[in-house]
């Protein structure tokens, strides 16, 4: 059986085809291939056909999807949802959203409670408290001030793919891990252990966890 798992979350994202066995949680990644910010939208369909083909595969031959839902940009977010939508119901095929905030914390080697945390921007953190062992358990996931974030990480190691982050974070005493930013290929993973515990979303529901209202909703005029 084939995964795709796809993230285009961020300035720059990724495609990979991974596959698996029913019962089994090994996932053998066939493939990564990188998507330049800025293109998702040309280069997405693109791109997941051309990795299907150079591997002897087409799109009638996965299983299901695994894709990021968020946080990170709203136009990015958009596009690679959209694209999944669409396959997944042609296809009639199962999705795992994932949250990139659980990619985060679970590539990390801390185990128990963590914060994962990613840049935002405008001086405000992505922040996901969570517990890890065997599974993951969300306990939240918030946008915060860069203040308000060192509070939150008190008693907790904060797992982050941002060095900026992580010199606050030290600078305050907190306990840091560092990680390199996580890839469609540990979408992968985590996606085909939720789609082994029957943790999907339909297409219609299927929809994007911004975090971050819109620039359009926070300075849009309430209407007299």
């Amino acid at each position: 059986m084939l995964l795709l798992a796809t993230d285009t979350s961020g300035k720059n994202g990724s495609v990979a085809l991974a596959r698996v066995t029913p019962g089994q949680s090994e996932v053998e990644i066939v493939d990564a291939v990188p998507l330049a910010g800025g293109t998702f939208s040309a280069q997405l369909v693109p791109q997941i056909s051309a990795l299907l083909k150079k591997h002897g595969y087409s799109k009638s031959d996965l299983a299901g999807f695994a894709v990021v839902s968020g946080p990170g940009s709203f136009t990015g977010l958009r596009v690679g949802l959209a694209a999944i939508k669409a396959l997944a119901e042609v296809l009639r095929k199962p999705i795992a959203a994932i949250s990139l905030l659980e990619a985060v914390a679970r590539s990390g080697s801390a185990r128990g409670r963590v914060l994962a945390a990613l840049d935002a921007g405008r001086g405000e953190v992505y922040v996901g408290d969570y517990r890890v062992d065997s599974h993951t358990q969300m306990q939240s996931e918030r946008l915060v001030s860069r203040e308000e974030f060192v509070t939150e990480s008190k008693a907790k190691t904060v797992i982050t793919p941002d060095p900026a982050l992580a010199k606050i974070a030290r600078a305050a005493g907190i306990q840091v891990e560092q990680i390199c930013y996580p890839d469609s290929r540990v979408i992968a993973h985590l996606g085909w252990s939720r789609l082994e515990r029957g943790e999907t979303v339909p297409p219609e529901v299927l929809d994007a966890n911004y975090i971050r209202r819109s620039d359009a909703e926070i300075f849009s005029k309430p209407k007299l």
